[in-house]
């Protein structure tokens, strides 16, 4: 009999590309697979069965509201494997297991490290409640990690565990992007994907933006993403309104629709502050960037230098430097000819090294593993 497994998150939007796009596709072959995510569409796609779950962006108004209707929506599926994205679903997790479930609880950034930057849900009461949940995950249920340097937080766990990095889907990034080198240096712009704090440098970006402005007058920054900042935090920055108009905020788009823009750009920009576990775990878009052999420019963390410089696919500099940030964008623009090298040693490395099909190999063994 074909085993049941049920991926269930409160928070993730309904097109979350790790679980409806990698994890998702991946189980269906061996196993019926539910999904319930904030926000999902009630058709099911391609066999994999949508449960929809009510969207709060609010810890306390989840925990009241929206935790019941994961209850009563998905208790009575009997799923035999229940993956859960998010440590707040710890409770509920435990109620699944008490039923027959075997639970797979999925760690994707350190908590103990992240609260440091974290504007909202973020009262002493949560990281109290957060910490005795996750010490009693770690003895109760198997571990997923996305990152090998989160090992060093979870040790001594009393059930098998396994890492599966979040690397990037190459038939998925290709079907929706065409599969086409970017011709956009006539008008040049510049593709951020992720979320846009000050903390992924959005101040060193624009004081950058204005620097650039000055020899090349005409381009595009398209950011895909929630903003995590005010719009007067934004007005307060330094020559912001001096380049306001070069940026185009879409806010959280389905990444099927942020590779069609690839073949504008002339590059991708991920820089991250050395705070919380930024240091210690790669971001997803700079995989993304490669794979649509699109140069990256990202900060000069031990971890990227291993990939970007090692590879030749772009640079690696200071989160905090806007005018070694200013300089790589008009290299980039100024010498298409290497831009397009670099892209293609992006894309050749992603195709050997960082992608989902060397990943599913390892998620497939541990579900086999975790249910046997």
């Amino acid at each position: 009999m074909t085993k049941r497994v049920l991926l269930l998150s409160s928070v993730h939007p309904a097109t979350d590309p790790r679980i409806l796009y990698k994890i998702a596709p991946t189980l269906l072959a061996d196993y019926e697979v539910f999904c319930a995510l904030p926000g999902a569409g009630y058709n099911d796609r391609n066999g994999l069965k949508m449960i929809r779950l009510p969207q709060y962006k609010g810890l306390l108004a989840r925990l009241i509201l929206a935790h019941p209707v994961v209850i009563w929506k998905c208790l009575r599926l009997r799923p035999d494997l229940v993956h859960i994205f998010v440590p707040e679903l710890i409770p509920v997790a435990l109620l699944f297991q008490w039923l027959g479930a075997k639970i797979i609880y999925e760690v994707q950034e350190n908590l103990y490290k992240k609260f440091e930057i974290k504007g909202y849900n973020n009262n002493l009461i949560f990281r109290k409640l957060f910490k005795y949940f996750d010490l009693s995950a770690r003895k109760r249920f198997n571990c997923l990690f996305t990152e090998d340097a989160y090992l060093k937080e979870y040790r001594n766990l009393a059930k098998p565990s396994a890492v599966v990095h979040n690397y990037v889907s190459l038939a998925f990034t290709d079907k929706y992007s065409k599969g086409t080198e970017h011709d956009g240096f006539a008008k040049p712009a510049f593709l951020y994907s992720g979320v846009i704090s000050m903390e992924r440098s959005f101040d060193t970006i624009v004081a950058a933006l204005v620097l650039l402005k000055k020899k090349y007058p005409v381009f595009l920054v398209h950011l895909f993403g929630p903003v995590r900042f005010s719009r007067d935090e934004a007005e307060q920055l330094p020559g912001y309104a001096y380049v306001k108009e070069h940026l185009i905020f879409y806010g959280y788009t389905d990444l099927r629709l942020v590779l069609k823009y690839a073949k504008q750009c002339v590059a991708g920009i991920a820089l991250l502050k050395p705070v919380a576990d930024y240091p210690d775990s790669f971001t997803t878009k700079l995989f993304e960037y490669m794979a649509l052999k699109l140069p990256v420019v990202t900060s000069d963390f031990p971890l990227y230098q291993e990939v970007v410089e090692i590879s030749g696919c772009g640079f690696c500099i200071s989160p905090y430097d806007s005018q070694l940030l200013a300089d790589k964008l008009e290299w980039i623009i100024g010498n298409p000819e290497k831009t397009l090298e670099m892209g293609r040693n992006g894309r050749k490395s992603v195709e050997s090294d960082y992608n989902w099909e060397n990943e599913k190999k390892n998620l497939l063994s541990f579900y086999k593993t975790v249910l046997n």
